[in-house]
């Protein structure tokens, strides 16, 4: 069929050090260089650290650990260019699959999701559960 996208499929028994740079040349080399900004600075920041961008008003925010920064790009600007491990989670989230410690689920069908070393959670709308869980599933 016709590819829509490369895509790079690394095949091993066990995960070397040398497959792991390898991994990480590849992910680094389509990753966009996004620029975020903080009052008057412009910051260049490793796109695997960024734990979810959101709608704030009518701004994005991209959310690391301890800090948030405005990015210029609407949503679904950034949907079609950040790479795979990152799903939206709901109309004004994407979140970095690689950084989720849990999912949360409540009874109304919604979900809260939280990020490894930081208290900071956001909320999956019950309509990309399954693409969620899905991409969870297939980025472990």
């Amino acid at each position: 069929g016709n590819l829509e996208e490369t895509e790079i499929v690394i095949k091993t028994p066990t995960l070397t050090d040398e497959i792991a740079d390898l991994q990480r040349l590849l992910q680094e080399s389509k990753a966009p260089r996004l620029t975020f900004y903080k009052g008057t600075g412009e910051y260049y920041l490793d796109l695997s650290e960024i734990l979810f961008f959101e709608t704030e008003g009518s701004k994005i925010y991209a959310h690391n650990q301890k800090e948030a920064y405005e990015v210029r790009l609407k949503l679904y600007e950034l949907e079609s260019i950040l790479p795979r491990y990152f799903s939206r989670v709901s109309k004004s989230t994407i979140a970095n699959i690689r950084q989720i410690y849990s999912v949360d689920k409540s009874f109304s069908g919604t979900g809260t999701i939280s990020f490894y070393q930081t208290h900071k959670e956001v909320h999956v709308s019950r309509h990309y559960q399954s693409l969620l869980k899905e991409n969870l599933r297939n980025m472990r």
